[in-house]
Order: C-alpha cells, then structure tokens, then sequence
C-alpha cells in the first residue's frame, strides 16, 4: 500500500475513533456519573482522557510501518 494512502486511511480511522470515543466517555458519563461529586467526574474524564492514546498509537504506528517484502525498496 502507498504511504499516501496508508496515512489518508490511518487519519480517517483516527478522526472516526476520537469522535466516536468521545461519544462513548460523554455518554457514560452522562448515565453513570450524574449525581457523582465533582472529583469523581474529574477523575473519570482524566482517565478517559488519556485512555484513547493507547488505540490512537496502534493505528499511527501501522500508519508509519514500513512496508516488508518485495515492496520494500519503493
């Protein structure tokens, strides 16, 4: 695959899972912490905050794989 390519296609996976989970954290937040005191909420969105890292990495790290094989060489 192109490395045009693969960064295009990583940064739509990465635009979809940033939105996506913040869907998901906002919407758990909004059924689960409602009557929750302030620190919980602050540790909850500190936790969901950092907690997207770990697939956004995946998804960059295969974004800047380089290809193996006979493709190596372009």
């Amino acid at each position: 695959m192109p490395p045009r390519l693969k960064r295009f296609i990583g940064m739509l996976i990465l635009l979809a899972l940033v939105i996506l989970y913040a869907l998901i954290a906002t919407t758990i937040a909004s059924y689960r912490l409602a009557e929750s005191p302030w620190y919980i909420h602050l540790a909850f969105f500190a936790f969901s905050g950092l907690l997207w890292v770990l697939p956004a990495m995946g998804v960059i790290s295969w974004m800047e794989r380089k290809p193996k094989g006979r493709g190596a060489a372009k």
